[in-house]
C-alpha cells in the first residue's frame, strides 16, 4: 500500500489548527515546554501581543499525512529583531548600509520567551528533516531575506544543520536542584532562623521562607514526585540552608545580607498557584508588570488580555509570588511551573521544572528583585522538589545567585551568498569566543567545590 504524500500547510492563525492535535505532537517531544502549547501561541495572537500590528506575523507552518498532523513549527514574518533574545541588530545594520533590506524575516521561535526546547515538532526524524526542507522552500518563495530558529533543542539544531543552516551559541543561567557531596557536614551551619519570616503560601499564616522552616511548605501531590530521579541517583537540596551551604563563603554571605536587607524593610511573601490566582491577583501582577515596562521606557511585551487566557486555558502552569509590606502588595513576580517526561523514550521518569518570567514592582526596596524573581523561587522548587529553575536570558549576576551558566543554541539561514558567507566566519570567530567566555564562567563557580 502506498504511503499517502505528505502535504505542507502554512496558517496565519493558530486557530486554524487543531488544538488537540498540536498538543499531542509536542507530547512526543523530547523537551517539550508549556510554552509551546496551543493555548499559549493562541494566547499571544488571539490578545494583540503578537500579531502582524506588534511587528508578528503568524505562518505557522505544518506538514500533514493522511490526516494525521506530523510535523508542526510557530514561524513568524518579522518587521523588526525586538523581543527573540537572539541579537542580529548587526546583522541588519550591516544590511542596510548596504541598501539591502533585512525585513521582513522569518523566525521559528516563541515570541517573548526565551525558553530552549522543542521548536520543530515532529513524529520522528524524517519528519523533522521534511519540515526544514518545507521552511527552506517557504522562505524561497516568500523572498525573506533569512529564516532564524532560536533556542531550539539538539535534535531541531541537528536537522538544520544537515540542511546546511549555520548555527549560533548564547549562554543562559539555570539553576539545578542537585546538593554536592562534600567532605564536611552541611548541617553545621548555622541556621537563618534569625530573619523575618518572608513568605505564606496562599493567604494562610506566615511560615518562614529561610532555615528548617521551609519544610512546612505543604507538598504538590503528585508532582513532587516527578522530581526525582530513576533509582534515587540525584540528591535533592533539603532546604534553602543546605542549599546556601553548597555555596562558597562570599555569595552564600552575600544572598544572606540580601535576604536580610528586604526582611528589615518590613516585606514579607505570599504565594498562589493556579486557580488560586484570582482575578485581583492577575490584575495587580500587571500593573506591575507594566509599571516596571514603563519605568524603562518601553511599553510592555504583553498585554492583560493574555494574563486573562493564561488564567482561564493555563491556570495550572503558573506561579505567583506577592510581596506586601505594612500589610499592602507592593511587588509581584510570575514563573511558570510544568511537569514533562524527561524523554520521549521514558514513561516514568518525569522532570519538574520552573521557568522565571515576569516581574514588577510598585515601589523602591533594596535586593527587593533579588529576592522576588531568584530566593523565593529557588526556595519554593527546593520545597516542592523542582529540578531545574531556568533564569531567562542574559545576566551574569545570576552566577552570584548559583544559576550558573548552560549554552544555547539557534540555527540560521541568509539568503544572500556574500552575507551568508561573512555571517558564517563572523559565526565561527564568535563561537571560539563563547567557548573561551563559558570556560572562564565555570572558574568563577560560586559553589564550594570550586572554591
Amino acid at each position: 500500500m502506498t504511503e499517502a504524500a505528505i502535504i505542507t500547510r502554512v496558517s496565519d492563525s493558530l486557530q486554524d489548527i487543531d488544538a488537540a492535535a498540536w498538543n499531542a505532537l509536542l507530547a512526543l517531544q523530547n523537551h517539550p515546554t508549556p510554552f509551546m502549547r496551543h493555548e499559549y501561541l493562541a494566547a499571544l495572537e488571539a490578545s494583540g501581543s503578537a500579531t502582524p500590528r506588534t511587528g508578528w506575523a503568524p505562518r505557522f507552518l505544518t506538514l500533514w499525512q493522511g490526516g494525521d498532523l506530523v510535523a508542526a513549527c510557530p514561524l513568524y514574518l518579522k518587521s523588526h529583531s525586538y523581543g527573540e533574545y537572539v541579537f542580529d541588530w548587526t546583522w541588519a545594520n550591516a544590511y542596510a548600509e548596504h541598501g539591502l533590506p533585512y525585513y521582513p524575516k522569518a523566525v521559528v521561535a516563541v515570541p517573548f520567551t526565551p525558553v530552549p526546547g522543542t521548536r520543530l515538532m515532529a513524529r520522528d526524524a524524517g519528519a523533522r528533516a521534511a519540515l526544514v526542507q518545507a521552511l527552506n522552500a517557504w522562505c524561497d518563495e516568500a523572498g525573506v531575506s533569512s529564516l532564524h530558529v532560536l533556542f531550539a533543542a539538539d535534535e531541531d539544531l541537528d536537522a538544520c544543520a544537515q540542511a546546511g543552516l549555520m548555527l549560533r551559541q548564547t549562554v543562559q543561567f539555570h539553576w539545578k536542584n542537585v546538593a554536592p557531596t562534600l567532605g564536611t557536614g552541611v548541617s553545621s551551619l548555622p541556621p537563618e532562623g534569625a530573619l523575618a519570616a518572608l513568605g505564606r503560601p496562599g493567604g494562610g499564616s506566615a511560615a518562614p521562607t529561610l532555615g528548617t522552616g521551609v519544610s512546612s511548605l505543604p507538598p504538590e501531590g503528585a508532582l513532587a514526585a516527578f522530581g526525582s530521579a530513576p533509582g534515587g541517583g540525584s540528591v535533592d537540596y533539603r532546604d534553602f540552608d543546605d542549599f546556601l551551604s553548597s555555596l562558597n563563603q562570599e555569595k552564600r554571605k552575600k544572598i544572606r545580607q540580601e535576604r536580610r536587607r528586604v526582611a528589615q524593610a518590613g516585606v514579607t511573601f505570599r504565594w498562589l498557584r493556579g486557580a488560586d490566582i484570582q482575578a485581583d491577583d492577575w490584575d495587580f501582577f500587571y500593573r506591575c508588570y507594566e509599571h516596571t515596562y514603563l519605568e524603562h521606557g518601553n511599553p510592555p511585551y504583553l498585554t492583560r488580555d493574555f494574563f486573562r487566557r493564561m488564567a482561564e486555558h493555563m491556570p495550572e502552569t503558573w506561579l505567583l509570588f506577592v510581596a506586601e509590606r505594612h500589610g499592602q502588595p507592593i511587588a509581584s513576580s510570575l514563573i511558570a511551573v510544568s511537569a514533562y517526561q524527561s524523554s520521549a523514550a521514558s514513561q516514568k521518569h518525569y522532570e519538574l521544572v520552573a521557568y522565571g518570567r515576569y516581574w514588577g514592582a510598585l515601589e523602591r526596596v533594596d535586593c527587593l528583585h533579588f529576592e522576588a524573581c531568584y530566593y523565593q523561587p529557588l526556595q519554593w522548587c527546593i520545597a516542592h522538589g523542582v529540578q531545574r529553575f531556568e533564569g531567562g536570558a542574559q545576566g551574569e549576576h545570576k552566577m552570584a545567585r548559583a544559576l550558573l551558566p548552560v549554552p544555547t543554541r539557534s540555527a540560521h539561514w541568509l539568503a544572500h551568498p556574500a552575507f551568508a558567507d561573512a555571517v558564517d566566519r563572523y559565526l565561527q570567530r564568535e563561537t571560539a569566543g563563547m567557548e573561551q567566555y563559558l570556560e572562564h564562567l565555570q572558574t568563577r563557580s560560586p559553589l564550594r567545590s570550586h572554591a
